[in-house]
Parts: C-alpha cells; sequence; structure tokens
C-alpha cells in the first residue's frame, strides 16, 4: 500500500502568532497626579521634623523672655540675677538641641569640601575669640555682655570704639567662618540663621538703648574715638583669648564630632 507523500513546508515560511492585545496605561486624572507631587514632597521633609522644632525652639526661646512685659514679670516674680541665669540656661539648651538637629538631619549637599576652606574658620575662630576676650565684662552700656557700665568713657572705649556691639560681632565672624567648610544644607541653615540673628540683633539693642538712655545720652556715648593701645590689661586678655581659642580647637572633635584641622 502506497502511502501518500508527505506535506512539504516550504523553507522560511513561518508560523503566524497571533497578535498580543494592547493594554494602554491608564491616564492619570489631575486629582492622581497632584496627590503624587504632594507625597513627593512629604518624602523629601521627611527627617527636618525635629531640625524645625529645634529651629523655632531657639528663636522663641531668645524672642519671648526678653520682651520687657515678660522679662518684668519674671524679674517681680524672681530677681535679676535669677532671670538672667534662668535665661543663660535655656539658651545654652535650645542651642545645645539645635545643633544636635543640625548634625541629625539630611545630608543635602550644596556644594564640594576644597582643602582652603579648612582655614576659614581657623582664623575666624582666632579673630572671634580675641574680640570677645576684650570685651566680655569691660564697660559697655550700649550693648550687652558688659560690666560696670557707669566707667565707660567714649574717649578711651577699647574695643567697643571699633565695634558697638563687639560680641555680636564675635557671633557673626564665628557663623560665616563656618559656612564655607559645610557645605549642606543644615549647617548653611544654622549658621545662616547665627549670622541674620547677630546682624539683627545689632539693630534690636540700638533701637533698645535709644529709648532707655534717651537720644541725647545715646548719641554721647555712641560718638566714640577709635584708637589701638596696648595695655598690660588687653594683652592679659587677649591671653586668655589664645587660651580659650585652643581649647575649642582642642575641645572641638569631641563635642562637635568633626576635627576643625586640615
Amino acid at each position: 500500500m502506497q502511502l501518500p507523500p508527505l506535506m512539504h513546508v516550504p523553507t522560511g515560511a513561518t508560523k503566524a502568532r497571533p497578535a498580543k492585545a494592547r493594554r494602554d496605561l491608564p491616564e492619570l486624572s489631575p486629582s492622581t497626579r497632584a496627590a503624587g507631587k504632594q507625597e513627593a514632597r512629604m518624602i523629601d521633609l521627611a527627617g527636618w521634623e525635629e531640625f524645625v522644632c529645634a529651629l523655632l525652639f531657639f528663636l522663641l526661646s531668645h524672642a519671648i523672655p526678653v520682651r520687657p512685659p515678660v522679662k518684668a514679670a519674671i524679674v517681680a516674680r524672681t530677681s535679676t540675677r535669677a532671670f538672667t541665669l534662668g535665661y543663660s540656661a535655656l539658651s545654652l539648651g535650645a542651642l545645645g538641641w539645635l545643633i544636635g538637629a543640625t548634625g541629625r538631619a539630611p545630608g543635602v549637599l550644596l556644594w564640594d569640601r576644597l582643602p582652603w576652606q579648612t582655614y576659614v574658620p581657623l582664623v575666624g575662630m582666632a579673630l572671634a575669640c580675641a574680640i570677645a576676650a576684650l570685651a566680655i565684662a569691660r564697660p559697655n552700656p550700649l550693648s550687652f555682655g558688659g560690666a560696670q557700665n557707669a566707667r565707660f568713657d567714649p574717649q578711651a572705649p577699647g574695643i567697643v570704639g571699633w565695634f558697638r556691639h563687639p560680641l555680636l560681632v564675635a557671633l557673626l565672624i564665628w557663623s560665616l567662618g563656618h559656612i564655607p567648610p559645610n557645605g549642606e544644607l543644615a549647617p548653611v541653615l544654622l549658621f545662616a540663621l547665627f549670622a541674620g540673628f547677630s546682624v539683627l540683633g545689632m539693630r534690636i539693642i540700638d533701637r533698645r538703648m535709644q529709648r532707655q538712655l534717651g537720644p541725647v545720652e545715646w548719641q554721647r556715648l555712641a560718638t566714640t574715638r577709635r584708637a589701638l593701645r596696648v595695655t598690660p590689661g588687653g594683652v592679659k586678655r587677649l591671653l586668655w583669648g589664645a587660651l580659650a581659642y585652643l581649647a575649642l580647637v582642642y575641645a572641638h572633635e569631641s563635642v562637635i564630632g568633626v576635627t576643625p584641622l586640615p
């Protein structure tokens, strides 16, 4: 019995595959897209809660207690010394929390660190320590941090002849000097805040002292003579400032966690 010939499939022929049905993605509605953008913003802000809270607490703790009605009420119930000690403790606590929160904030790099930037705060801190050493507990009725203000002589004002608010100038130099080597967002915001706080504080204290002393007396005291005089007391203060500078450099890594040296 003869079998029928097998069917021959021509070379190159392929079996047709059924076309897959195209599944188009559904188009997002405007409300859905807006919700997605809002969620992305919330994700970007994650981790900044403590920094924002510490920043607000720092600002409020420095602004509210020194308001004349608030300060007068506290002093009336306690004493001037108690207010000073309490306000100092509150300020240090707020500062410590803000610095800690800055270190725990998300790292958002703004610029890379270069070798020369390390020397900026070292030089700035030396200058700030020298100014602070010449200003602390010296007669200065035009600002804070002075002592025995009745002995102030506008013709021999010392460091006040150069800077009416020397402690705020020292804080300003310290703040600006720490910005270049700290190129992340949180430290930049921190030190920019301190710099702005220093400049704004000078204007606020000037207006307050003009009200307390009167325009004529304030102008008399503020019209100082700049002179560079080398005195034994000034040299001694500069030596104390140098010791404070070395102590700050030595303790920086232990307290802050970063060495200030190259």
